[in-house]
């Protein structure tokens, strides 16, 4: 081990292969001191990575026991995306492109009802702040601004569901109506689209005309 980020790769992996290990077994497969084991697992806990269970034991003090948490256990590979794209080709072939775009729109409307208490009773400008923290929260890496004329641009660095809109264009035309009933507007424009081969998803938000 010679550096902090090798180590602490080695005791997660450790701990997704072992489950549960104290740090004197830590330690010991690692080849260094307890003391060094502890600073790693701080830094982990910090993160929320990893956590500890007090475990009673029939004779002496009881053990803290290490393992991983469900965001731990998410720093390994998954592949979400391909198994949904499957899924969604396979319900297209057994019931048709309609049901596919049926379950879009259900997305939609879902995400729409689940946030729209978040942007009530706020003006134009916070709401487009607002959208844009329930985006980050989802991962999309957002950026906006307002210009001088009064549009609003926000831009969209990463796509957690790429692979899916690569394959289904519904998904993007779903985003861009959302956006639009969650900002109460309908001139909303995609310049740029991740799904299509830009670097980013970038939007021009206005205010409806007769609220400018």
């Amino acid at each position: 081990m010679t550096n902090n980020t090798s180590t602490r790769d080695e005791i997660i992996n450790m701990l997704k292969k072992q489950k549960r290990l104290t740090v004197t077994e830590m330690a010991s497969q690692l080849g260094i001191t307890e003391m060094a084991v502890r600073r790693h697992l701080n830094t982990l806990e910090r993160d929320h990575l990893v956590q500890t269970t007090l475990v009673r034991q029939a004779m002496g003090r009881p053990l803290n026991v290490y393992h991983l948490t469900d965001l731990g256990d998410e720093q390994f590979p998954r592949n979400y995306s391909g198994i949904t794209v499957e899924f969604l080709k396979d319900i297209e072939a057994l019931k048709g492109e309609e049901t596919v775009n049926e379950l879009f729109s259900r997305r939609e409307h879902r995400l729409n009802d689940k946030y729209k208490e978040r942007l009530e009773h706020k003006s134009f400008e916070e709401k487009v702040a607002e959208l844009a923290a329930i985006q980050n929260e989802a991962g999309y890496m957002v950026d906006w601004e307002k210009k001088d004329d009064g549009t609003f641009e926000l831009k969209e660095y990463n796509c957690p569901i790429a692979m899916v809109a690569k394959e289904y264009q519904q998904a993007c035309s779903c985003e861009l109506s959302l956006f639009k009933k969650m900002l109460g507007t309908d001139n909303i424009e995609r310049k740029i689209c991740l799904a299509k081969g830009g670097d980013y998803c970038h939007y021009i938000i206005k205010r409806n005309e007769k609220e400018a």
